[in-house]
């Protein structure tokens, strides 16, 4: 009999009950066992067969929703200004640029681009509008291409065109080095070419077939940088990704599997649920029309860890069972009836954990919590319908052993160890834990998209390359409006730009070039006046514009450098690789330097809107992290039902993000956007081993067991389950850490770590724990 007195833990009512019920629901899985065996299946091949028309997609607009405020602010500054983006080719010439071989090169490179399709505009050093005036006529000022007729130049001339060129701040750190051997080609887009449909794969091709012969015949070694290099990078890596990290996985984990259960299906059945499932998802978002990204894009390896512990306990309790000489379809009734709870508990709270990535302004972010938490859904579904109408087919006798249970119940004297050193391993487990959550507060957040690439990826060493030997490969857009129409004409409007130029260079070394109209105005006055500075009269500011637009040839206008009301002035800057921080700070630097004026500035272009991504990744990982949590603590109560205990039940799940992102402070990986979605999806996956842990001791703690047979009962049914899936678990995300995308290898290793912090503080802190706080027996 049961006292009225005696609270009793919910999960135990529950049991009971599905207790009741199992019975039936194995017998129906048993009449029709090979309809189910064979018919899911079939029905995820042929799901299967729209992944033909599976896309990967590297646009920077993946990243931004549509109705996302910094993207409607970039599409504006387009349709005023014309693109920021564009394919940058970089080469060097140790003997210097100004030869006949190296001019050559970037003579065939910029005609070959003019026509290149989607190009609005090139601009190189052969191409330069050099103004000066006319040697034979000096009232007469000539606007030209820098350097023509190269066949015919002699060594004098070249050399005249080298000092020229090497002592022009208008060239130097931008189309020529200071020393003279390294060079850059731009050729700018035109607008919306990728709003569409992303065609940086056939952009980079074209440029490819245009440095072919330029290779061959030259030697050099050609740079590329721009946005559609970096888009196909993104591309290449989240195709290489999938194609490598999914078979690997699955390899691993057979192996992993094969190796612990001694079993080929003990291997085959829970691979069998994860293929199953990530087919089935990766399917339907083929059929919505969704193109993977380089987060979604490794899907199956996030189902590999969602569906395989599942399967693993639900094998792990069926085997123990078969080998006490237990009849087959009541090793599977048992096993469905210990794990059926626990693991639809798990998969809740694993869906949550991936769902709470839905609230991210971050849209790869975003459809990767929705693909997930409908993973976890769906592996548990297979994993309660296919995996026991399989096992139920497996009758062949396993070898018995008659005092299993007895042996188990004293594994290694584990309950006995912890209620004995419960103190010890809290108290030390607390020093250790200050100790590493300290690091805390030397943790960085950077999303620079370039440091999202290995340094050995080409992306990264061709802006490293640039950086080093030319300029800086990172461009802020500044408009500066001047608050009236034909404004960006008054004197004290560009002399105000003139200090800017000045000052923000001054207090940011890492501005390595500016450049907009004002430099073409001073220009204009040195030709004519000899002064190298911003005349005082408005009207020969005017005359001077006109004059330069009237000189420039076909596609080389100046409409890109200001709006259509001459109100509004482009300021483009090359900036050195930095932390998003250090771009923020720049940033917040140029609108407040003009705050102060009677002008007004805003920073725009694809840097500014990946810096400004800083914030949705930091709010993805505290929003995210903080939803779960709550979700999971609130999940957990209705579980377990016994408030005082309750922080005991979440400190585990805490626990492993807290400490992990300590560690990372220590050892000095920075917050991205790998590392923003590893927070929700720890707690989600951590919380998985928790809860087979606490269900199945109040199971234990109700059949009258003392806290030491609890616990020991608890590692025989649970235990090699929860060390199996971490190992599997460990080695899957560990395998990230061999991805080229950045994000992805500190994905690998922050969620690695936690999954065996989450280990060790699920089989010492926990239990040792509850043997503190839950000195009460349950009757």
């Amino acid at each position: 009999m049961i006292n009225v007195g005696v609270r009793i833990p919910r999960p135990t009512d529950i049991i009971l009950k599905i207790g009741e019920k199992m019975q039936n629901y194995i017998k129906f899985l048993q009449k029709f066992k090979w309809f189910i065996v064979f018919g899911i299946p079939l029905i995820v091949f042929a799901l299967a067969s729209t992944l033909k028309h599976v896309e990967i997609d590297g646009s920077y607009r993946i990243w931004f929703g549509e109705n996302s405020k910094t993207l409607q602010d970039y599409d504006n500054f387009r349709k005023t200004f014309g693109n920021d983006d564009g394919v940058v080719i970089v080469f060097k010439d140790e003997n210097g640029i100004f030869s006949h071989k190296a001019l050559k090169s970037i003579d065939n490179i910029t005609k070959a681009l003019w026509k290149m399709k989607y190009v609005a505009r090139v601009d190189s050093l052969t191409n330069y509008q050099y103004i000066h005036s006319n040697p034979k006529e000096e009232d007469d000022i000539i606007v030209e291409d820098f350097i023509k007729d190269i066949d015919n130049a002699t060594s004098k001339e070249l050399l005249n065109r080298k000092i020229i060129a090497t002592s022009d701040p208008l060239l130097v750190n931008s189309l020529i080095s200071r020393d003279g051997t390294t060079t850059m080609i731009s050729a700018r887009l035109v607008p919306k070419v990728n709003d569409e449909s992303d065609k940086s794969l056939e952009i980079m091709d074209m440029v490819d077939k245009i440095l072919a012969p330029e290779i061959e015949r030259t030697g050099y070694k050609y740079w590329v940088n721009g946005g559609p290099a970096l888009n196909k990078a993104f591309t290449v890596i989240g195709t290489s990704d999938a194609m490598t990290f999914t078979p690997l996985v699955l390899l691993v984990s057979f192996l992993l599997l094969l190796f612990l259960f001694r079993r080929v299906s003990g291997a085959l059945i829970p691979i069998g649920v994860v293929v199953f499932t990530f087919l089935t998802v990766l399917a339907v978002q083929v059929i919505l029309g969704y193109k993977l990204n380089n987060f979604t894009a490794n899907l199956p390896v996030f189902v590999v860890a969602i569906g395989i512990a599942d399967a693993v306990h639900i094998y792990t309790v069926w085997l123990t069972y078969k080998k006490e000489g237990i009849e087959n379809e009541y090793a599977v009734f048992k096993s469905m009836e210990k794990n059926f709870l626990p693991i639809f508990l798990t998969s809740l709270t694993t869906a949550i954990g991936f769902a709470t990535l839905t609230i991210s302004e971050v849209i790869p972010v975003l459809t990767l919590g929705i693909a997930t938490a409908s993973g976890a859904i769906l592996a548990f579904i297979i994993s309660v319908v296919w995996m026991p109408s399989i096992l139920l087919l497996l009758n062949k006798p396993v070898e018995v052993k008659s005092t299993q249970k007895e042996e188990d119940r004293k594994v290694l004297g584990y309950g006995a160890f912890i209620v004995k050193n419960s103190k010890k391993i809290t108290l030390f487990t607390s020093i250790a834990f200050v100790v590493l959550g300290l690091g805390i507060t030397k943790v960085k957040v950077d999303s620079n998209t370039i440091r999202y690439f290995d340094k050995e990826v080409e992306i990264r060493k061709s802006v490293e390359f640039i950086m080093n030997n030319l300029t800086g490969p990172m461009g802020y857009e500044i408009v500066v409006d001047s608050g009236v129409k034909n404004g960006i004409k008054d004197p004290k409007f560009l002399k105000t730009v003139e200090r800017f130029y000045r000052e923000f260079q001054i207090d940011f070394p890492e501005v390595r070039h500016l450049s907009s109209l004002m430099d073409t105005v001073k220009r204009f006055n040195k030709v004519v006046d000899g002064h190298d500075e911003i005349p005082n009269n408005k009207n020969l500011i005017a005359q001077y514009l006109l004059l330069y637009s009237l000189s420039l040839p076909q596609g080389m206008e100046i409409n890109d450098k200001m709006d259509i009301y001459e109100q509004k002035l482009r300021i483009s800057g090359q900036m050195d690789i930095v932390d998003t921080s250090k771009d923020l700070e720049m940033i917040a630097y140029i609108e407040k330097w003009w705050g102060k004026t009677e002008y007004k500035a805003k920073v725009e272009g694809q840097t500014y809107m990946f810096a400004h991504m800083q914030k949705d990744v930091t709010n993805t990982l505290i929003y995210s992290l903080s939803l779960a949590l709550i979700l999971v603590s609130v999940v957990m109560f209705i579980i377990f039902r016994r408030i005082k205990l309750l922080w005991v039940f979440i400190l585990p799940n805490i626990l492993p993000v807290i400490l992990v992102v300590g560690l990372m402070g220590w050892i000095g990986i920075t917050i991205d956007i790998g590392v923003a979605i590893a927070g929700a999806i720890i707690i989600g996956v951590a919380v998985d081993d928790t809860i087979h842990f606490l269900v199945k001791y109040f199971d234990a703690r109700k059949e009258g067991l003392t806290m030491e047979e609890t616990f020991d009962e608890v590692l025989r049914y649970a235990g090699k389950a929860i060390m199996f899936t971490t190992i599997i678990l460990t080695v899957a995300f560990s395998i990230f850490a061999f991805s080229d995308f950045s994000p992805n290898q500190n994905f690998g290793i922050v969620t690695a770590s936690a999954l065996l912090i989450a280990f060790v503080i699920d089989l010492l802190l926990l239990p040792a724990l509850l043997s503190l706080a839950d000195k009460k027996s349950l009757q």
